[in-house]
């Protein structure tokens, strides 16, 4: 290896390229088992893109193309569908021959996730800022590529949000407020008090009186 890294970040890259290794065998396997047109053109399409990845994560740590990281683009006209609608009770497979669309592209979702957090963890062990930078798209990336499969597992029923009633949910949102204003004597402002100019009040112990500078 030509450049100069730390320890964390050889070994970090090490583990980072040998689960995208993993992960592309993984959508490969998935393949033949896909029978969705639009889930086979979307592991196509993941396939590709992933490669395009790996060989630049081992380009740029080899400093033989420093470019800046590709972000993926996914399709962003999607509503998702919230709420339970009987949905099918799971099961592992008893074989092979009976993996379907729902197991395939769970199993992609699954991946993602774990590449996700993988990536951002490597990412904050890095001191090169060039690997920071793009093991940190390579995090988003994983994310967005996962919430694209996402939205075809709720389309298609295979993943459905359960909710809370209203009143609950309700509830929960609004117990959280805005914080209007923050005073900058509590953060070391221009009008921080000096704790030696504080005293206390005789007649108060729970008011205090700040001399003025």
């Amino acid at each position: 290896m030509t450049a100069q890294y730390g320890a964390h970040e050889v070994m970090e890259m090490h583990e980072v390229l040998t689960d995208t290794i993993n992960g592309i065998n993984q959508f490969q396997l998935y393949r033949p088992h896909a029978q969705d047109q639009q889930l086979v053109q979307m592991i196509d399409r993941h396939l590709q893109f992933m490669l395009n990845e790996y060989n630049m994560m081992v380009q740029t740590l080899n400093q033989r193309g420093m470019s800046q990281a590709v972000p993926y683009r996914a399709p962003r006209n999607f509503s998702p569908t919230y709420g339970l609608n009987n949905p099918a009770t799971q099961a592992p497979n008893t074989s092979m021959q009976q993996m379907d669309d729902r197991d395939v592209s769970s199993g992609m979702l699954i991946s993602y996730k774990s590449s996700t957090v993988f990536k951002m963890m490597a990412a904050l062990e890095c001191a090169d800022p060039q690997l920071r930078r793009m093991l940190q798209q390579g995090a988003i990336n994983c994310s967005e590529m996962a919430y694209e499969v996402w939205q075809y597992m709720n389309q298609q029923g295979y993943y459905q949000v359960p909710t809370m009633k209203e009143m609950t949910t309700n509830t929960m949102v609004n117990s959280y407020g805005q914080q209007q204003q923050m005073n900058p004597m509590t953060f070391g402002g221009q009008n921080h008090i000096d704790p030696r100019m504080m005293t206390h009040d005789p007649n108060n112990m729970n008011t205090m009186k700040y001399l003025s500078s």
